[in-house]
């Protein structure tokens, strides 16, 4: 028993310490999302925004007991060149004829899988079936979000092949951590999106011209910081372990001149542009006849409004569930 006990808290931890954008900025991202929507569609999504949010984890924990699930959350880009996405056929068919989908699956596909999510999703939102509708919004919304971590896009994911590894967890789960409730999240009201594919390789593309920066400027403020200043025990899940002290982290933040909150806000216009797209293009079946009002908390109800009021006024509620 104490054995298959240690072997879940250690599974646990991986899963925690591992995932992209780590746990918290997924579930951020994924809410504040919701905010964007129509009319048409924010009374559903806000009847349902805890299961959205708490759900925006679901495809990093599927990693550790999929073994296919892993190509899902990015895209090496620089392992097809300079100039990747001048070389690389936008549509499976024609890239999997050039490189074999065996490659494919090698270096990451993320940009097919946001389009295969976004087609799930318009057909849930056909068939009106609300489980459908809600795990395939919150999986797509992970993807999407994935696509906007420029470490997702590069085979140096965790800077081991520039002695810099453990900073994939710094930048997208450290960071957010300590000061992503300074951030400004009022990104405006979704759009209609013509091409989903098209649109996820300009995510990807955007994401990729971030690597160096997210690289070099980390270099740059290691060569300042003593190993007692760089790092400092942290406390995460009742456990002390070693991670990067708030004083760097400070300053990595301000070396990117607002990169992080920059890229989490672009996550959360695109998923909202995504399930906004799905929806018009199932034919914007009516949403309000799928709440169910009997399990809607009147008290987590009227704190919902509450948030959606601060967003309104461009200030944007952050306490998430």
């Amino acid at each position: 028993m104490k054995q298959k006990f240690a072997l879940l808290l250690s599974c646990t931890l991986i899963i925690v310490l591992c995932s992209s954008w780590g746990f918290f900025a997924h579930k951020r991202i994924n809410r504040v999302a919701i905010f964007t929507l129509p009319k048409g569609m924010l009374p559903f999504y806000l009847a349902n925004i805890d299961f959205v949010t708490e759900h925006a984890v679901d495809p990093d924990k599927k990693r550790y007991v999929d073994s296919t699930e892993g190509p899902h959350h990015f895209f090496d880009a620089d392992h097809y060149g300079k100039k990747p996405f001048d070389k690389m056929p936008q549509r499976w068919a024609e890239a999997e004829r050039q490189y074999s989908a065996d490659s494919l699956n090698k270096y990451g596909t993320v940009p097919w899988t946001i389009q295969h999510y976004y087609y799930k999703l318009v057909q849930a939102f056909k068939d009106k079936d609300t489980t459908a509708i809600l795990r395939t919004s919150a999986n797509l919304g992970h993807y999407i979000a994935d696509a906007h971590v420029p470490l997702h896009l590069t085979e140096n994911y965790n800077g081991q092949l520039t002695n810099q590894t453990g900073i994939h967890s710094f930048w997208e789960t450290r960071v957010p951590e300590l000061f992503s409730d300074g951030y400004n999240y009022n990104v405006g009201r979704a759009h209609y999106i013509e091409s989903p594919l098209k649109e996820a390789w300009k995510i990807c593309r955007k994401t990729f011209r971030c690597v160096d920066s997210v690289l070099v400027f980390e270099r740059r403020l290691n060569a300042t910081f003593t190993p007692d200043k760089k790092f400092e025990m942290v406390k995460r899940n009742g456990r002390k372990n070693k991670d990067y002290s708030v004083e760097y982290a400070a300053a990595y933040q301000t070396a990117l001149h607002g990169m992080v909150e920059r890229q989490m806000r672009a996550a959360i216009l695109e998923i909202g542009c995504f399930w906004f797209s799905a929806w018009v293009d199932a034919g914007q079946p009516d949403l309000n006849k799928l709440i169910d009002k009997s399990t809607i908390d009147p008290i987590k109800a009227k704190q919902t409004n509450y948030e959606l009021l601060l967003y309104r006024q461009g200030k944007v509620a952050v306490a998430d569930k």
